[in-house]
């Protein structure tokens, strides 16, 4: 058996602005989701990102510690062509959110692009050129 990736968790401080945001990146979290303590959506492919705040980790790993500097997760969105890294960059730095990497043209072949979300992680936005 190889194992395959089913399940991604993301530890956030504010359940509301993190939902917010990956709605914005196409996440279907449930209505009414944004005061929970755990919140999943699921992918077309069948992968389930989930999203727990800090309390609900606490909860069970008492010991736990949230970095200053995030990085509590890594992951980038494919976007359909260059044009939808533009417009998905732009349209999430005029909502407020910090750019970290404006986009651009990767010598690897992709338009590439970097924004945080909530919680200071670097969300990767790509499309082949």
């Amino acid at each position: 058996m190889t194992p395959h990736l089913d399940f991604l968790s993301i530890v956030v401080s504010d359940m509301a602005a993190s939902t917010a945001f990956y709605r914005r990146l196409g996440l279907a979290f449930p209505e009414g989701s944004d005061g929970e303590s755990h919140v999943e959506a699921t992918l077309p492919g069948g992968i389930r990102v989930a999203l727990d705040t800090e309390a609900v980790i606490r909860s069970f790993y008492p010991e736990w510690q949230a970095s200053a500097e995030g990085g509590r997760i890594g992951m980038a969105f494919r976007c359909a062509d260059a044009a939808e890294v533009d417009s998905v960059f732009a349209d999430l730095t005029e909502a407020g959110y910090e750019g970290e990497l404006k986009p651009f043209d990767a010598v690897w072949g992709q338009r590439y692009a970097v924004i945080k979300d909530p919680d200071g992680n670097g969300v990767d936005l790509y499309a082949p050129l």
